[in-house]
């Protein structure tokens, strides 16, 4: 299975916020989404970072006021992108490794999508359930 199958399933809308805006935003943004995790654009709406609970909470313990610094200080800018023809278990494979639970989707330049490893879980076990109800009639026939 392919991302743009999840992609397909999901829809493509991507929580984003700005490198220079201040992580007090990125925090509200979060809450009102009720989510966990944003993807950080540059000037040229590219993913350049990527702004998680786990990001705040990290640099709340290190230095206790982060609510007024830049989301670029605080995001982790080391980020995977995936494409639309990447395959779900290469990239659970790499999500897991790596320990990251959200991967931004690029093509062509331009963001296109968001995952997240329960997006990816989900998609193969309705997968498995189909494979497994096939599997079922094509014996009870």
């Amino acid at each position: 299975m392919k991302l743009s199958t999840v992609l397909a399933q999901k829809g493509g809308a991507v929580a984003t916020i700005g490198m220079d805006q201040p992580v007090s935003e990125a925090v509200q943004e979060l809450a009102r989404r009720d989510i966990g995790a944003l993807v950080v654009l540059d000037g040229s709406s590219l993913p350049c970072g990527m702004l998680s609970e786990r990001d705040i909470v990290r640099e709340t313990a290190l230095t206790g006021d982060v609510l007024g610094q830049a989301v670029s200080a605080v995001m982790t800018a080391d980020v995977v992108c995936g494409t639309p023809d990447d395959d779900v278990d290469a990239i659970l494979h790499t999500m897991t490794a790596r320990h990251f639970r959200h991967l931004p989707v690029v093509e062509d330049g331009r963001l296109v999508g968001i995952v997240t490893i329960g997006d990816l879980v989900k998609a193969q076990l309705t997968e498995k359930a189909g494979q497994v109800e096939t599997l079922q009639v094509q014996l009870t026939s």
